[in-house]
């Protein structure tokens, strides 16, 4: 794989907020409340926390150029980085006993929104 030019993090990186803005109206059309935004742990960075009455979703945002790329966006591994950083800051957010859970959205030009609920189910 070549390492990307600066130009290329940066547009990259530019991307990622405008799916992550994406995402965030999705998800405040859909009844959520957006509480959190790139959240940085020690462990990787949380896309976006959202609250409904009773449940925390952590949610990873992926955006790809086409759909078709969309089936590679987001693995095991992926999701395991994210659960590592939900458990550093969980607590924070679900102060009331709410349930939490990891959500994806997957966005791609011209098609709409897919959003993963509950994706993370850790193999044991």
């Amino acid at each position: 794989m070549n390492p990307r030019t600066p130009d290329q993090r940066r547009d990259a990186d530019q991307r990622g907020r405008e799916g992550e803005a994406e995402a965030a109206m999705f998800l405040a059309q859909a009844g959520w409340r957006i509480v959190a935004e790139r959240v940085k742990t020690k462990a990787g960075e949380i896309d976006l926390i959202a609250r409904k009455p009773g449940l925390i979703a952590f949610v990873e945002v992926k955006w790809r150029a086409r759909a078709a790329q969309l089936g590679d966006a987001i693995d095991e591994r992926r999701l395991a980085r994210v659960a590592a950083a939900v458990e550093m800051v969980w607590q924070d957010y679900a102060t009331q006993g709410e349930d939490i859970r990891i959500d994806v959205i997957l966005l791609a030009p011209g098609s709409k929104p897919t959003h993963i609920e509950n994706a993370w189910m850790p193999f044991g």
